[in-house]
């Protein structure tokens, strides 16, 4: 089994409230032992993503108690600024970290509140991993990062932003972009730097839950990709290790 482009769409047309997908939530949260209490998630409406991201590791061979989709599994992660933080879905294996994943989203209908907050999370979460890795905190291969962002399609997020006037002039990338065109950049720009190994960044909203992708090194299939091809990395050195 794979996880396909309709169990994508489903997800996230779940994340609205617009599908029931909560038969398939809860057996994959039932395989993992998360239960249907303790999301670490704002309310649950990423529980269906979690789940969704999940089932590719159970496709694959991972046992269930490698796979960490709710707060009481215990998902927080070492850091190296911080003692630890907690991500949205945590694949661990021995001590390799196979695979976490942070689930965010922006909506309406102010979009500038929550905008820096939303960037600063993102980078701070990175960063942070990845300077305890250089420390040793994370002994067994190379831990591998994803980032999964919705941002609500909606008038005020497509239209143009100005920017503040400031001290020096910003970067004339962010000239005249709205809040989608925003993120799309940051979010080829947390790849470039190599602070996520994967980013799915789209478009949605309740009435159309069908995502949009502005980018295409930025959608589905090329996340969906980056996912398998961990897996089929890690398969090659032997993990997971069959016991």
């Amino acid at each position: 089994m794979t996880v396909t482009r309709q169990d994508f769409e489903d997800a996230v047309a779940a994340y609205w409230g617009t599908k029931d997908a909560q038969r398939e939530t809860s057996a994959i949260k039932a395989a993992v032992g998360a239960g249907t209490a303790g999301s670490v998630r704002g309310g649950k409406h990423f529980d269906p993503i979690a789940a969704m991201l999940a089932k590719f590791f159970l496709d694959a061979g991972y046992p269930p108690e490698d796979i960490r989709i709710s707060k009481k599994q215990g998902m927080a992660l070492p850091g190296y600024f911080r003692p630890q933080k907690q991500w949205d879905v945590v694949v661990a294996h021995d001590n390799t970290l196979v695979a976490a994943f942070e689930l965010k989203a922006l909506g309406g209908p102010s979009f500038a509140n929550n905008y820096n907050n939303r960037v600063e999370e993102a980078l701070g979460s990175a960063v942070d991993l990845r300077r305890a890795a250089l420390a040793d905190l994370f002994p067994g291969e190379k831990p591998w990062l994803g980032y999964f962002f919705i941002m609500e399609d909606h008038p005020k997020s497509r239209a143009p932003v100005a920017t503040a006037h400031g001290a020096l002039p910003v970067d004339e990338i962010w000239a005249g972009r709205s809040y989608q065109e925003r993120f799309a950049i940051f979010c080829e720009r947390l790849m470039a730097e190599g602070l996520y190994d994967a980013v799915c960044y789209i478009t949605s909203s309740a009435a159309a839950p069908k995502p949009g992708e502005l980018m295409d090194s930025l959608d589905w299939r090329h996340f969906s990709a980056a996912i398998n091809a961990r897996i089929r990395y890690l398969s090659d050195l032997g993990l997971p290790q069959k016991h």
